[in-house]
């Protein structure tokens, strides 16, 4: 399935910048909607799904920052700020009204859609531990984990056994898929700083897991080993019903 093109809305009053904006992204993937003060941003949100906002701080009327806090307080839409001063006290006050970034002006077109993807993916990212850190059960290549009874079945439906430091292992994978993950990382999220472990006591768990996951554990797909960096776990991770697997 094709992932759709996000669609950003450009706030600027300046009619050349908000041009320049709207052909270079939709000439780069995006659909565009613009408008040029607050009430037609409001009119714009209310009509269409908005997966990013550009929001420059000096607009008539009510200025940028104050927009910035009012979107913030009815929703997670990522929000980029622009402006003209490009001064210290302006990014933070921007940050601090819940922007997720802030690119000052003149800026190169490449860096804002850099940035935009930027903040993109850090969404889609958070929107995906979210929902899965909030399941109680998950499915990967028809594995199954349940974090209530803490077991594990495979996809022929037989529990695995697996010890309690096994366990939070791998429920440490499954709910951050696809993130290279280092071995101090995984220290901390699965046993602490204080617990008196040592990173080399990651890889002997990963082995033990590979073991009893992997079709060929010399030769790993589910838990790549990521030179210099740590593990990443490679297999898409869903969610299973809040009644668990059967």
């Amino acid at each position: 399935m094709a992932t759709p093109l996000p669609n950003i809305l450009v706030v600027e009053d300046d009619r050349e910048t908000r041009l320049l904006i709207a052909k270079y992204l939709r000439g780069n993937g995006c659909n565009v909607a613009a408008a040029t003060d607050g009430r037609e941003m409001a009119r714009a949100m209310a009509d269409h799904r908005v997966d990013l906002l550009i929001l420059d701080v000096m607009l008539p009327g009510e200025d940028g920052l104050s927009l910035c806090r009012k979107v913030r307080a009815e929703s997670q839409v990522p929000i980029i700020m622009l402006t003209a001063r490009g001064e210290d006290v302006d990014r933070i006050l921007g940050l601090e009204m819940g922007a997720d970034d802030y690119l000052a002006k003149p800026f190169n077109p490449r860096e804002l859609l850099a940035r935009i993807n930027a903040v993109l993916r850090r969404q889609t990212a958070a929107q995906t531990v979210s929902t899965i850190k909030d399941a109680t059960a998950l499915t990967f290549l028809g594995w199954q984990i349940d974090f209530r009874l803490r077991e594990l079945r495979n996809p022929a439906g037989a529990r695995v056994a697996m010890t309690s430091a096994e366990f939070d292992l791998l429920q440490t994978f499954c709910e951050r898929p696809g993130r290279v993950l280092s071995r101090e990382t995984l220290l901390d999220l699965t046993q602490g700083r204080n617990s008196g472990s040592f990173e080399r006591s990651i890889d002997v768990l990963v082995s033990r897991i590979r073991r009893k996951i992997e079709t060929d554990p010399q030769d790993a797909t589910m838990i790549k080993t990521v030179r210099s960096g740590g593990y990443m776990f490679t297999p898409t991770v869903e969610t299973l019903p809040a009644d668990g697997p059967s």
